[in-house]
């Protein structure tokens, strides 16, 4: 799944190929990609001139005229890509939004599991589900005390908590893995125990490595590609996801691989402490 340094790429590569384009039509092949009314989709979309493209967490919200908002989630596997309006359609594109210089922009995905709803701008946090969210990293919000506060609410373990996006907003599998190695954190350690020096510097950590991940513009691990059909860089800098069995790089002992609430989970035996 994209995570906030994916879908940050993916909205710096593709707002200037769509910015300040007006919309012709709309073509929806699978109206399931929609919350709500697909065709109401298509006809609010007409007319409408792409203004920018703002992101929360893993949410890209493409700015309309007329004070419209689409709110998209790429789930696992939604990618965007600009073409001509008479490029053959792929199996796995779901919308197409026709502009009027005749380019289009389409949405692939081949799980379907991506997601585009319609809102008044500015009803993002009432309309959709960014309103569960919590604070993104390296934003004003995101301070050593909020993160110190929500983990002291939790009663589960860390790795979970990151997961869950009520406490930290963007981060998923890979980059937990990571900064939890790089904070020297056990993945089962219940996050309510984490001494506070310690939530400190994983404070600092999760800053540091998504803006060193959206640096390298994200992680290809499977299918990530940006708007311009190209892949990240941050996968060469990974630590111990998908590096089962390989030895640690501070220690050499050869990192295991468990389930966490059935996602797969790669540490340090020796170097990642349990907090219980």
């Amino acid at each position: 799944m994209p995570e906030m340094p994916e879908v940050e790429t993916v909205r710096r590569t593709l707002l200037p190929l769509i910015k300040g384009k007006t919309i012709k039509e709309v073509t929806v092949w699978y109206p399931k990609i929609i919350t709500g009314d697909a065709k109401e989709f298509k006809k609010q979309l007409a007319g409408k001139r792409i203004e920018t493209i703002d992101r929360y967490a893993k949410y890209l919200l493409i700015r309309l005229s007329d004070h419209l908002t689409v709110v998209s989630h790429l789930r696992m596997e939604g990618k965007y890509r600009l073409v001509k309006v008479n490029t053959k359609k792929d199996k796995h594109d779901h919308v197409q939004i026709v502009f009027n210089d005749n380019s289009a922009l389409r949405y692939n995905d081949v799980r379907k599991f991506g997601r585009m709803q319609l809102i008044t701008t500015g009803t993002e946090k009432e309309s959709t589900g960014i309103g569960k969210l919590g604070a993104e990293p390296n934003s004003q919000a995101f301070t050593v005390s909020y993160l110190q506060d929500g983990l002291a609410r939790k009663k589960k373990n860390i790795k979970n908590t990151l997961l869950d996006q009520s406490v930290v907003a963007g981060l998923g599998n890979i980059y937990v893995d990571e900064v939890l190695w790089e904070t020297k954190i056990h993945p089962l350690s219940m996050a309510n125990s984490i001494p506070a020096i310690k939530v400190a510097e994983l404070h600092d950590n999760i800053n540091s490595l998504i803006e060193l991940a959206i640096a390298e513009r994200g992680t290809t691990v499977h299918t990530y590609l940006d708007a311009n059909g190209k892949t990240g860089g941050f996968q060469k800098m990974l630590q111990v996801y998908g590096h089962k069995g390989e030895p640690c790089e501070r220690c050499g002992t050869p990192l295991e691989k468990i389930k966490v609430n059935g996602r797969g989970t790669t540490f340090c035996p020796k170097c990642q402490v349990i907090y219980k």
